[in-house]
């Protein structure tokens, strides 16, 4: 996916963006005002469009082979999905799954100002264990609308961390592993707000297979692959158990989550490389933290204190004492 900005008052010339940048559509619109303008951008395999239209704009469109998200900020929603007809309508304030997986939709947006986030579903089964079987199925989405309001806010403030800060960084939102962590951030947070089909209890088998031998081999995965993109189901294939077993397995004997291991191992290797920097050259704090997947400086630095006794420009200049 690439990054653009549209801004036009040509219906037809909007119908033409529209359908090359989500899905073929037909629209509809008031011919005296219909000012569209739309924005994306994008981290690792994660799209976030603003869009905002000054007028209602009807639209008809096929099947979308993504999972799309809305966000409103402004105006009204009506959507109306296909074929069963079922609708919904949305306002500000409002986070919910906007296109029906394998059909097509249509509605109405009415001068409305808001965001689509869009992923491939796949992001989903990498963080989420699927069906036990031998073929299991893609961990899928079952409902539109948040299971809580407080699962809402914490979806809507993750699509603001992605849309205003990494979004916004040119330089954090290239590196693989702050792409990595924001857009498995994002499933992480779209799971817990909308029901899905995804199994989060530990069976007896996997509790039974949560021994030091599975951490042990989901350990020196990580320790090897730390610097890569990858993902609880990643570990979980290592270790070969299921991702509820490894979770369960690193409760268990070591007290975190897989990827709270991750971003221990991370931590140690922006660690090592603070050690080994020149502080009279150019390496800066904020460069490590991003190298090793750590967007926020400021939770980077409380996470190296708590774990190295001082901060991480502390330890850069000591180098140069």
């Amino acid at each position: 996916m690439e990054t653009f900005d549209f801004d036009s008052d040509d219906l037809e010339l909007t119908e033409e963006f529209l359908s090359t940048a989500y899905t073929r559509m037909q629209i509809g619109g008031d011919a005296e005002r219909t000012r569209a303008q739309v924005s994306r951008g994008v981290v690792g395999p994660v799209s976030v469009d603003q869009l905002e239209f000054d007028y209602d704009m009807s639209h008809d469109a096929n099947v979308l082979d993504k999972i799309c998200l809305g966000s409103l900020q402004s105006g009204t929603i009506v959507r109306q999905f296909f074929p069963d007809g079922e609708e919904g309508s949305f306002g500000p304030g409002d986070v919910f799954v906007y296109t029906p997986e394998g059909h097509r939709y249509a509605g109405v947006i009415r001068s409305a100002r808001y965001n689509l986030i869009m992923f491939d579903p796949h992001l989903l089964t990498r963080v989420a264990a699927t069906v036990p079987g031998r073929r299991p199925e893609p961990v899928r989405l079952t409902g539109d609308r948040p299971v809580s309001s407080a699962a809402a806010r914490h979806l809507q403030h993750t699509i603001a961390y992605l849309r205003d800060g990494v979004c916004n960084d040119p330089v954090a939102r290239d590196q693989p592993l702050i792409a990595s962590t924001a857009s498995q951030c994002l499933a992480a947070s779209v799971l817990n707000t909308f029901p899905h089909t995804a199994l989060t209890d530990p069976t007896i088998d996997d509790r039974n297979d949560a021994h030091p031998a599975t951490v042990r081999r989901a350990v020196a995965f990580i320790d090897e692959h730390a610097h890569t993109d990858i993902s609880v189901a990643d570990i979980a294939v290592a270790a070969h158990v299921s991702i509820r077993t490894v979770q369960c397995a690193f409760r268990r004997h070591l007290g975190t989550t897989p990827m709270g291991y991750v971003r221990r191992v991370r931590l140690a290797h922006a660690h090592a490389d603070l050690l080994a920097a020149d502080p009279t050259g150019d390496v800066t704090v904020t460069a490590v933290a991003t190298r090793w997947g750590f967007f926020q400086t400021g939770r980077f630095a409380a996470a190296y204190r708590t774990a190295y006794g001082c901060l991480p420009h502390e330890t850069l200049l000591r180098r140069g004492a």
